[in-house]
């Protein structure tokens, strides 16, 4: 399909939208149809036309054409439907590489609906809690699934080293100095020592809450950097991620390997599924960021980091709040000695399973319905293409 026939299917929903972006031309549009009966109201539409362009103020390099929609598509027009078709629309434009002017007016319409489609009671009802909720049910996921090669790349530079490091520990004990000083070390052995008071650090059960901000603050710190420093090319978060393996890594090998896994493991393996996935998921934010800068492809390099920044902003949005389920757990689960390491074993393979499968099949069934509706345009197009010749 070429541009002008891309633009040929698709333009008469991008202008009733762009209506619906627009109040009082919405109701200047359709107000013959509420006042007139519906067997007159074409006939109405026809007599006021004249009058209503004298009335309503440019707005549009695409008046006319806005101003010869019928008002029954723009009374029936649903904004959610058609808000996730155009930016469908987008992302074939970018595919296909159509005209930058064509994306440009693509990219401004959708970021004008997406101030309206997210802010508390827009246009559609939902309120600011239900659109959290549609972002972590359905958006989320979504964007994780669509950009699930960078997740991939930055799961193996992260888990890779990490495990690595943990089987080379169990074979050179010594190799743990090579990633952390003795005095790390010491305090590492502190925390996880089977005969300490309070295991994972020294404090009492009241100070759980202070943990709490303590791990909050760490957490998200590692997330960010992982991100940030996608900026240098992709370079920084590889780097940053490999850092991060090699050290949890080294941690994991030496309380192992010195008989401390007993305490250390059940420690962990609440929260290790929220906390590991989201810096993963912070590292192929970065990536995504850093490699948009890298190669382009036709766009500028500005123009190109703007557009990644958009599905980054969404992976880190998601990821802080597991970095906060993580400190939660690790706070006020992990650190009790009255819970048996059994359950903790459980409740942690169970949060692994709730995390595939929220990234596998969250939103699966919205996303499925948008792909048959692309390909049931397509195919229609196709068969109309076929008619003409």
């Amino acid at each position: 399909m070429n541009q002008a026939q891309f633009i040929h299917a698709h333009e008469q929903q991008w202008l009733i939208l762009e209506v619906l972006l627009n109040p009082q031309l919405k109701q200047e549009l359709t107000q013959e149809l509420t006042q007139e009966s519906k067997k007159h109201w074409f006939k109405a539409w026809h007599k006021k036309r004249s009058g209503r362009k004298k009335k309503i103020t440019p707005t549009s390099p695409n008046e006319e054409k806005i101003m010869a929609l019928s008002p029954a598509l723009i009374i029936k027009a649903d904004f959610p439907d058609l808000y996730r078709d155009v930016c469908q629309h987008l992302s074939l434009a970018q595919s296909r590489r159509y005209s930058p002017y064509l994306i440009e007016r693509l990219s401004f319409l959708i970021d004008r609906a997406h101030q309206v489609f997210y802010r508390p009671g827009h246009i559609h009802g939902q309120s600011a809690a239900g659109s959290l909720l549609t972002f972590f049910t359905r958006i989320f996921p979504q964007t994780v699934r669509n950009e699930s090669h960078w997740l991939w790349l930055s799961s193996a530079v992260f888990y890779l080293p990490l495990l690595l490091m943990i089987v080379l520990i169990q074979l050179w004990p010594e190799f743990v100095y090579s990633v952390m000083s003795p005095d790390t070390v010491a305090g590492m052995e502190a925390m996880y020592d089977p005969q300490a008071e309070h295991i994972g650090r020294e404090r009492g059960s009241d100070s759980d809450s202070k943990m709490f901000g303590f791990y909050i603050f760490n957490n998200t710190g590692i997330g960010f950097r992982t991100f940030a420093t996608g900026l240098l090319f992709g370079i920084g978060s590889l780097f940053t991620l490999m850092f991060n393996g090699l050290h949890i890594g080294a941690a994991a090998g030496h309380l192992t390997q010195i008989g401390y896994g007993g305490t250390f493991w059940p420690f962990v393996s609440g929260h290790s599924a929220m906390e590991l996935t989201a810096i993963a998921l912070s590292g192929a934010a970065g990536l995504k960021l850093g490699f948009s800068l890298l190669i382009p492809g036709r766009k500028s390099r500005y123009q190109a980091m703007l557009d990644a920044a958009k599905i980054s902003v969404k992976i880190m949005a998601g990821a802080a709040l597991m970095f906060f389920i993580a400190a939660f757990i690790e706070a006020f689960w992990s650190s009790s000695q009255s819970i048996a390491a059994n359950i903790k074993y459980i409740v942690g393979i169970a949060m692994w399973l709730i995390v595939f499968s929220y990234f596998a099949f969250a939103g699966q069934q919205q996303e499925n319905s948008l792909n048959v509706k692309k390909s049931e345009q397509e195919n229609s197009l196709n068969g109309k293409k076929m008619d003409e010749s």
